[in-house]
């Protein structure tokens, strides 16, 4: 029996069938759906843990203790991640240990669209990556056959498309294997686990020996294998672009490879004395093509094909088409002069949601002229037209660190970090606890909307919800500031504008750091709706203020200002900033 599944979702059902029992996460695009879905299953621990890197040490952990364990997290999550990565490449585990890295070519929802494949070789660990979802649930328990073969983590690469595409999944119908009937004791071994330098050295001429022998067993690893066919041209690749060339080019030899790091030499090697050309078709860096060179094999890649951007069968049919690989037949040719032009449609930007919290806040941080440092989250939108108030934005937990560097050049602005409440548990306590220690006049605003609203409403700390909704502790962001050492803190409600303005020019004014919480939860996630106001026509001046507040329900009749009452959920922003008062409820 077979089932449609997006490969995020085949990814968690694979690690289920092969005994994964604990799981560790922090939610962010592609990725976040595999945690999800694996907390699902019965007899699994799955967390949101705080970041990535807590995450990969909580699957390191389990993993020492003899358990199979999963951690997932988008590409940029790696950097985070990074370090406890390679101390694990040296200690090796006892149990197998996944770790997905969730890539983003195309930038859909990221700040760069680094290539993972790179990890691997840094971090000396192999790494799979599979086509379609059927290939992303087996490639699961591979894994964990090489990483407790191999005494090491293995990556398993995904790209947006391959997390959120979906195909047939082929169901199994055997029972996972379930916990043992006696918890394991936890084997001790110092020389192999405790990672100071005496030991580390130790450890470094068995990573060397790890990866020579893991080249050697993906030689014989069926996940690569070569696919006769025309031998005039020869593709090497992998992942969801493998199914791309496959539509472009169908008579062709492929060398599809499932384990792309380390790669079978010898099997490029024979590949390669098949055909006449050799064609390297990678999204992103030139990964394979720069190693197939190094063999002395000779290889055609970033000459042809870009490396920038998402890849698409049309994509790669045009720049094949370009370079004379293949000619385009007359009837493609009149196919494609059939196509009509497209269709010229106005752009809609991304923008906060009616009744966001975060626009009463920047609202007021634009009407105070401040210099804001911005972070990652729903409140990065704070940045675009019309609300146009936040000025540099990098990555998770880089707004307090950078807004203390900005105040320590000597700016003469006044300058304010805004960061949300999950980017802060995530990574903003340990700058904020810089700010203090030395010593910036710096407010730092906390956008408290008590979730994780950017990838879909997952928990964190400050929910006291768990993954798997268990009740538990909920960290107090306001006593945890004053804990650390802070004196001026307050907490606002974004809605009220007056009552904000008042409390950042306070903080503003006074010579020592400070933080704001501004505390609204989504309205996406509590569905919160009050009575939507009006608009009286006639005493509409028509100025445009309420406009500024880019609020969609919020729009421009031919001499006065309209309110949409589906749209609207009636946080009665508008009502504040419309001095004519001619909004009301």
């Amino acid at each position: 029996m077979k089932k449609l599944m997006t490969g995020n979702e085949a990814i968690a059902y694979g690690a289920y069938l092969s005994g994964v029992r604990v799981g560790a996460a922090y939610p962010g695009t592609p990725s976040t759906e595999i945690m999800d879905n694996f907390s699902r299953y019965p007899g699994v621990h799955a967390e949101w843990s705080p970041n990535e890197k807590v995450a990969m040490d909580v699957g390191i952990g389990a993993a020492y203790a003899g358990t199979r364990a999963l951690v997932s997290m988008k590409h940029v999550g790696v950097n985070v991640a990074a370090d406890s990565l390679f101390y694990v490449s040296y200690t090796g585990l006892k149990g197998g240990l996944v770790l997905v890295s969730a890539d983003d070519p195309g930038m859909h929802s990221s700040q760069n669209e680094q290539d993972n494949r790179k990890y691997a070789r840094f971090a000396k660990l192999p790494m799979l990556e599979p086509s379609d979802s059927e290939e992303a649930k087996q490639f699961v328990g591979i894994a964990l056959e090489i990483s407790e073969a191999f005494d090491t983590p293995v990556m398993l690469r995904t790209v947006t498309r391959i997390s959120h595409s979906s195909s047939p999944v082929e169901l199994s119908e055997e029972e996972p294997p379930g916990a043992p009937p006696e918890p394991p004791l936890y084997e001790r071994n110092p020389g192999k686990f405790v990672m100071v330098p005496a030991y580390a050295r130790q450890r470094h001429p068995v990573v060397e020996e790890k990866i020579k022998k893991l080249a050697e067993y993906a030689e014989t690893l069926a996940i690569n294998r070569i696919e006769p066919g025309d031998d005039t041209l020869g593709i090497v690749t992998a992942g969801s672009v493998y199914q791309y060339a496959r539509e472009v080019f169908p008579q062709a030899t492929f060398l599809k490879l499932g384990m792309v790091y380390p790669l079978p030499e010898k099997l490029i090697r024979e590949f390669a004395s098949r055909v006449k050309t050799v064609l390297v078709i990678e999204e992103l860096d030139p990964f394979f093509e720069e190693q197939i060179r190094l063999m002395g094999i000779e290889a055609r890649g970033k000459d042809i094909f870009p490396m920038i951007g998402e890849f698409s069968p049309t994509l790669i049919r045009q720049c094949a088409t370009a370079a004379g690989i293949i000619k385009e037949t007359p009837a493609q040719a009149e196919a494609a002069a059939a196509v009509p032009a497209p269709v010229e449609l106005p752009i809609r930007p991304p923008i906060l949601c009616p009744g966001c919290g975060h626009r009463g806040l920047f609202h007021v941080l634009r009407e105070a002229g401040v210099l804001v440092l911005g972070d990652i989250g729903c409140y990065t939108l704070g940045s675009a037209p019309p609300l146009s108030a936040m000025h540099t934005c990098g990555c998770m937990g880089a707004s307090i660190g950078v807004a203390h560097g900005v105040a320590k050049a000597g700016v003469k602005d006044r300058v304010v970090a805004v960061i949300g409440d999950s980017t802060f548990f995530h990574s903003g306590f340990h700058p904020l606890i810089n700010v203090l220690y030395n010593e910036s006049n710096v407010t730092v605003i906390i956008t408290d909307n008590s979730v994780t609203a950017m990838t879909g409403h997952q928990q964190h700390p400050g929910t006291g919800i768990t993954l798997q909704k268990k009740k538990t502790a909920a960290v107090d962001l306001e006593k945890l500031v004053r804990s650390i050492g802070f004196s001026q803190v307050d907490v606002c409600d974004p809605y009220n504008i007056d009552n904000l303005a008042k409390v950042l020019e306070e903080h503003l004014s006074s010579s020592q750091p400070s933080v704001i919480i501004a505390k609204r939860p989504c309205v996406l996630y509590t569905r919160e709706k009050s009575t939507p106001p009006t608009v009286d026509p006639d005493a509409c001046v028509n100025c445009g203020v309420c406009l500024e507040l880019g609020c969609p329900p919020l729009m421009q009749a031919e001499d006065h200002v309209t309110i949409d009452p589906i749209l609207c959920n009636g946080c009665g922003l508008c009502i504040q900033v419309c001095s004519s008062e001619a909004i009301s409820r």
